[in-house]
């Protein structure tokens, strides 16, 4: 270019160009979905169970637009019904998607939520306790006990998953355990405090139905506090996203803004519990949703415009899934139909998305130090066996004998020779088969959760985690609530069928891009949550009206058990038994890794197949006989392992031993404690399990 001549003129520099577009995509993005929430809000105000549609809603509106009766009856639909529902379904949507997207920044991890960080099942378990116990509280003192448990539950989880720095797997194994203590707890409570907690199973779900605004209109100004420090906060979660080191070096305080980020985000959750109910996965399916759009449209992505998309993401997560509720189900029903079911269902299914797209390995696939236990001399496999076998038959005796009504030894010997007394014959003739169900169906569960850790070489894995046992309750809740009355055959042939297709379903999605331990429990847990929320769902459409049969099996008893629901177990050990200790070499190469199995020419994926195929049957059996227990299959094998060593021939009859006697004790103190009241044996199992579960995570956190 020669002196004197001047460059073409440009309209606008790159930088500013590029700025702008930013700015039109992200306004472009916030504007269609303000669009398609009015829309949907305008459907979501016509839809219930009084015949008012749209048009004469709009004419309240406008004074003068609607005279007389229909005028009155509009307005009282509106104001007392609908409007306070998508308002809450708004609230509650908002809250949510934003305390997931800060819980996932803080964890620096896809699949953290209110859910899979026990939040809400934190919140839950205070609010239904509070009730039980026939306490009254404000709203706001009610939401106060909401938070503090919440705190609490998620407090743990972090702690115990290094903040979920430890891996995905870790932080949904840790949450999912947690969960599933407080959620049986919470059960056991309805059970035991029925008629001061009538309505809150179904509640338990997360429903959107109100009663007025009242509710709302109080939660508003908690939400927009929570909200507010949320955003306050925005900046520091961008600079926390580089790293600790790197935010302590540009002057973040990490620690301070990971407890403040933590207590907003367990409060806009709390808030949201106390006008909803746990709604379930919104908190996951928002801010993914969010952080998927932020992907295509540049500028997004920083928090201060992330969070209120995650925001606005949740509260159309939310309003279309009571859209489709009400769409799909009657008017009639789908008022008693907690939205949470729909919600959960689509959660779990993103978070099978999630897990089937994570990397294989990491700190998660590594058994906890110990884990595989120790080697053991043969005398001292033999003490301990002798040790167990005299601590079985001890416990069998002591549970003929404890209960509502305490039976002597001499009463038995009677009963036995058929001598004894009216009153003796009937309280025995109704106990031993309990103690059988107890002592069945622990073994069964102990051998089901050794053959589970041995396949997914995880000891922190067991039935309840991945799916088999919520799947094997969905047929026998079906079956027991359709057909009052039938046997243990039926019962557990339609149980088995459930247990079998959900272990293949989650067979089937883990193996989509190869096999790996990691996979089958993270895509165990979505199965799992998704068959939990139909199995509520088939509570309050089919029986709302006999909650307490469907509570006590997911709570895990062995309440009117009888000879019919023993025998399939038994049938079923006879089998199994003989089956794993002829495949414990197997279990023991498949325990190792994915390369020497094959190396020494074990099928890897048949056995596999078989194994798990095993475990689904005797899950399934074991629901028969003392319904949906959980922990026992976590604790039997990882004591047997380290009382006896990891080799399979050893640990396999140890563990099933372990398990026969863990729940024959619990249903002993549960029939015995609060006696003539009775506490479930999945109570005290959760409250064995849970800490021992905690310890084995807090052990093996580095």
């Amino acid at each position: 270019m020669t002196a004197g001549t001047t460059a073409p003129a440009e309209t606008a520099p790159p930088a500013i160009r590029k700025s702008g577009s930013r700015t039109y995509g992200v306004i472009a993005v916030f504007a269609v979905a303000v669009v398609l929430l009015a829309a949907l809000s305008a459907v979501h105000l016509t839809q219930g169970t009084a015949d008012v549609g749209l048009t004469e809603l709009l004419r309240v509106l406008w004074p003068g637009g609607e005279a007389g009766d229909a005028r009155t009856e509009a307005v009282a639909v509106l104001v007392a019904s609908r409007l306070p529902r998508l308002f809450a379904a708004l609230l509650v949507g908002l809250g949510v998607g934003m305390a997931g997207a800060v819980l996932q920044s803080v964890a620096r991890n896809p699949l953290a939520s209110p859910d899979t960080l026990a939040v809400n099942a934190g919140a839950y378990v205070s609010v239904v306790a509070v009730a039980a116990f026939g306490i009254s509280l404000p709203f706001l003192a009610g939401g106060a006990v909401a938070f503090v448990g919440g705190l609490l539950a998620s407090g743990l989880v972090l702690l115990v998953s290094r903040g979920g720095a430890a891996g995905p797997t870790r932080l949904v194994l840790a949450g999912s355990a947690v969960a599933l203590a407080l959620n049986s707890l919470t059960t056991v409570l309805l059970m035991l405090f029925e008629q001061n907690t009538i309505g809150l199973f179904a509640w338990g779900s997360g429903t959107t139905v109100q009663s007025g605004s009242q509710n709302v209109t109080m939660a508003a100004p908690v939400l927009a506090v929570g909200v507010l420090v949320t955003m306050l906060l925005a900046h520091r979660l961008d600079v926390l996203g580089l790293g600790d080191d790197s935010a302590r070096v540009l002057g973040v305080d990490v620690r301070r803004t990971r407890v403040l980020s933590v207590g907003a985000a367990v409060l806009l959750s709390a808030t949201a519990v106390t006008v909803a109910g746990p709604i379930g996965f919104v908190g996951l399916c928002a801010p993914v949703i969010a952080r998927l759009v932020a992907r295509r449209v540049p500028g997004l992505g920083t928090h201060v415009l992330m969070l209120p998309f995650a925001g606005l993401a949740g509260a159309l997560t939310v309003v279309v899934a009571d859209v489709l509720l009400r769409l799909v189900i009657p008017a009639g029903t789908a008022i008693s139909v907690p939205t949470g079911v729909v919600t959960t269902l689509a959660g779990a299914t993103l978070l099978v998305w999630l897990a089937r797209r994570l990397r294989d390995g990491g700190p998660a696939a590594t058994p906890a130090r110990g884990a595989q236990g120790s080697v053991r001399s043969r005398t001292w496999v033999g003490v301990i066996a002798a040790s167990l076998a005299v601590a079985l038959v001890a416990a069998f005796v002591a549970a003929l004998l404890l209960g509502d009504r305490l039976i002597l030894l001499g009463d038995v010997t009677n009963w036995l020779s058929g001598n004894a007394g009216r009153q003796v014959s009937f309280v025995l003739d109704q106990r031993w088969p309990r103690v059988l169900a107890a002592l069945f169906g622990g073994a069964a569960l102990a051998l089901a959760g050794i053959i589970v850790q041995a396949v997914c070489r995880n000891p922190l894995a067991e039935p309840s985690l991945l799916g088999v046992t919520p799947g094997a309750s969905v047929g026998a809740v079906a079956v027991v609530l359709l057909f009052p009355g039938v046997g243990g055959w039926t019962v557990m042939g339609v149980a088995t069928v459930f247990a079998l297709v959900t272990f293949l379903l989650v067979y089937r999605l883990a193996a989509g891009r190869g096999l790996s331990s990691d996979r089958i429990v993270l895509v165990g847990v979505g199965v799992s949550a998704a068959a939990t929320a139909l199995t509520t769902l088939i509570v309050v459409v089919v029986s709302p009206w006999n909650v307490g049969t469907a509570l006590t099996w997911l709570a895990g008893s062995t309440y009117g058990r009888g000879i019919d629901q023993v025998v399939p177990v038994l049938v079923t050990l006879l089998v199994a038994v003989p089956l794993t200790m002829l495949s414990t070499r197997t279990l023991d190469l498949v325990s190792l890794d994915e390369d020497v199995p094959r190396l020494l020419g074990v099928p890897l994926n048949r056995a596999r197949l078989g194994l798990l195929a095993l475990a689904a049957v005797l899950t399934a059996a074991a629901a028969t006989a003392v319904g949906a227990l959980g922990f026992v299959g976590l604790v039997a094998p990882h004591a047997a392992r380290a009382l006896v060593g990891a080799r399979h021939a050893r640990a396999v009859p140890v563990a099933v031993g372990l398990g026969a006697l863990l729940v024959c004790v619990a249903d002993t103190l549960g029939r015995t404690v609060i006696a003539p009241n009775q506490l479930a044996a999945g109570l005290v199992t959760a409250l064995i399990g849970a800490p021992y579960f905690v310890w084995l995570l807090w052990r093996s956190r580095a």
